[in-house]
């Protein structure tokens, strides 16, 4: 299948080609974007707009009070208020040159935000990523959100962005975790193979390395495919494992959205 690539300015624009063109990067190669995780409240998105962070990472789902009608609000369970919501987030966020990537932790929220991202879409000229878990993944407890009805109620908005599609995951420190397997990929691939979009996996760090050849073989199935490897707070793994990673797959196909003290480690590393 050929590559969607966006044009300038669109939100399905690779954000390689992106920062590039905006002379924000300097070579083509993924470990070079900074991330500002869950910038969800005023005061992270404020401190995440004013640092040297390429994509803001911020999640959003409806108020506790869980009515449909609520406005959606950024904030990570288990957090269910905010003293920010979407609207005013995406008023502050599309002033700056960054790109941005929603993680929607449901489908109801994903619905009631659709609205907003249309009203701003004439002045965000940025990359959009649109993420959720949609599969059941290694360890993983977290409800999935429905990966068709979630797939449908974006491109019905939106049928030129980046999708960010991921599996729940879980990691225990006393004892062996497993990788993603062959099912979960295959399964993935199946579900993507039909989009057109470009589409990045969020896969967790301490997963990674485990599964190296199911991710690879994910990543051959199109062109459009990356990863993107996150970390949770209280996981530990060795910084060799992102050396690992690095070596093993395509540099302009793997994001790092991790975690101190192995962001630093890993960066000296490779000399970035």
């Amino acid at each position: 299948m050929a590559a969607c690539t966006g044009g300038p300015g669109s939100w399905s624009e690779n954000i390689l080609d992106y920062f590039l063109r905006n002379s924000q990067i300097t070579t083509e190669d993924g470990a070079e974007i900074i991330w500002y995780h869950a910038a969800n409240h005023k005061s992270q998105m404020q401190e995440a707009l004013r640092s040297a962070a390429h994509m803001i990472e911020a999640d959003v789902l409806l108020p506790s009070d869980g009515s449909e009608h609520g406005q959606p609000i950024m904030a990570h369970p288990p957090e269910m208020n905010s003293d920010n919501t979407l609207q005013e987030w995406l008023a502050e966020v599309m002033k700056s040159n960054k790109g941005i990537k929603l993680d929607f932790k449901s489908l109801a929220a994903a619905r009631a935000s659709m609205l907003f991202l249309d009203n701003v879409k004439q002045h965000l000229q940025c990359p959009v990523w649109m993420n959720a878990d949609i599969l059941p993944g290694p360890n993983g407890s977290s409800k999935v959100v429905d990966a068709k009805a979630f797939l449908d109620t974006v491109t019905s908005f939106f049928p030129d962005v980046t999708f960010s599609l991921g599996w729940t995951t879980g990691w225990h420190p006393e004892k062996v975790n497993e990788g993603y397997s062959w099912t979960m990929v295959k399964e993935m691939d199946y579900i993507c193979s039909g989009l057109t979009q470009p589409v990045t996996f969020p896969v967790r760090a301490a997963l990674v390395r485990q599964s190296c050849s199911q991710l690879l073989w994910l990543l051959k199935k199109s062109n459009r495919y990356s990863l993107t490897v996150w970390t949770g707070k209280d996981d530990s793994y060795p910084t060799e494992d992102l050396l690992y990673i690095r070596d093993y797959f395509n540099k302009t196909q793997v994001f790092y959205d991790i975690l101190e003290p192995q962001s630093h480690e890993f960066k000296q590393a490779i000399g970035i």
